[in-house]
C-alpha cells in the first residue's frame, strides 16, 4: 500500500513541480497545469494520462481505472493506492508528468526503452 507521503515525495521530485490544494484535495501541477491530484482520505490519486496511455495502464492492473463519465473519456485515470503496485503507480506518474510537462522537461524522464 502506497501512503500519501511517499505519492507526495515522488511527485515533487519531478523538475518545477508545485503543490496546490485543489478543492478538497491536493494537486501536483507543473507550469499551473494539473498532472495528478491526491485525496488522502480516500486514498487514491487521479492521473492526467492520454487516452491511449490510459488504456495501456488500465487494461494492465485493476487497481487503476478511468474516472466515471467525462472527465475519465479526457484521460483522467484514478489509481487506488491501497491496491496498486508501487513500481506501476511509479510508471504511471510519470507518465502522467510527461503528458502535461513542457516537451524539454518530459524529455528528462523518458523511459530507457524510448531512448
Amino acid at each position: 500500500m502506497l501512503n500519501p507521503e511517499k505519492v507526495r515525495e515522488w511527485a515533487m521530485s519531478f523538475e518545477e513541480v508545485t503543490e496546490e490544494s485543489h478543492f478538497e484535495k491536493t494537486s501536483f501541477r507543473i507550469r499551473k497545469k494539473i498532472f495528478a491530484t491526491m485525496d488522502e482520505k480516500d486514498m487514491h490519486v487521479v492521473l492526467k494520462l492520454s487516452e491511449i496511455d490510459q488504456s495501456v495502464f488500465t487494461d494492465y492492473d485493476d487497481s487503476i481505472f478511468p474516472v466515471p463519465g467525462a472527465w475519465g473519456k479526457k484521460g483522467w485515470t484514478k489509481v487506488d493506492l491501497s491496491k496498486v503496485r508501487e513500481d506501476l503507480f511509479q510508471d504511471a506518474l510519470t507518465t502522467a508528468y510527461r503528458t502535461v510537462a513542457p516537451k524539454k522537461l518530459a524529455e528528462k524522464y523518458k523511459p530507457e526503452e524510448e531512448e
